[in-house]
């Protein structure tokens, strides 16, 4: 059976929607627009692949990669994977719910599980809101319950593989 394009552009946003704790909720009924220089269906592994400076975009979220790879397990639910090209970072923004402010967030790799809601950031991570910034080598995000956890890579080792949490004083009207 062949997926139609409408499918496709869902399943690459499905890949980071989530990020976003408050996202921007007019967003969901903006349409997904993908742009990249090659993309791939293989439809027997239920495999998507969108290659070469990836920008997805819906109503205020923006994701861009070198490629993101999108697949459906037979249960329905989305996995994905975006990637940065060697040396660079893959990166997200979205506007946040009610507020001037926006989310971001950046990684060499980002996967996102549809099933649990959650997505991972892999190495040089970083995610950005308020003024507030979390660095690690690997942040996970939770969608369902709004956590983040950063840890190190213990094979790292070196000082600088630390996490790195900046928070903002947040003043009486915040």
């Amino acid at each position: 059976m062949t997926k139609s394009p409408h499918f496709l552009l869902l399943a690459a946003f499905l890949l980071l929607a989530p990020l976003a704790a408050h996202a921007e909720r007019a967003d969901r009924e903006q349409p997904i627009n993908i742009e990249a220089d090659k993309v791939t269906v293989d439809d027997r592994n239920r495999t998507h692949t969108f290659e070469g400076n990836v920008i997805l975009t819906q109503g205020t979220l923006e994701l861009r990669g070198a490629k993101i790879v999108v697949v459906q397990g037979a249960d329905g639910f989305q996995t994905g994977v975006a990637t940065a090209a060697e040396g660079e970072l893959a990166n997200f923004r979205q506007k946040r719910e009610g507020v001037d402010e926006y989310v971001e967030g950046e990684a060499e790799r980002i996967e996102y599980d549809g099933r649990n809601e959650t997505a991972t950031l892999f190495r040089r991570a970083q995610v950005r809101a308020g003024g507030d910034v979390v660095r690690g080598d690997v942040i996970e995000y939770d969608a369902l319950t709004e956590n983040y956890t950063a840890h190190r890579l213990p094979a790292e080792g070196s000082e600088d593989s630390r996490i790195r949490v900046t928070i903002q004083p947040k003043t009486s009207g915040s």
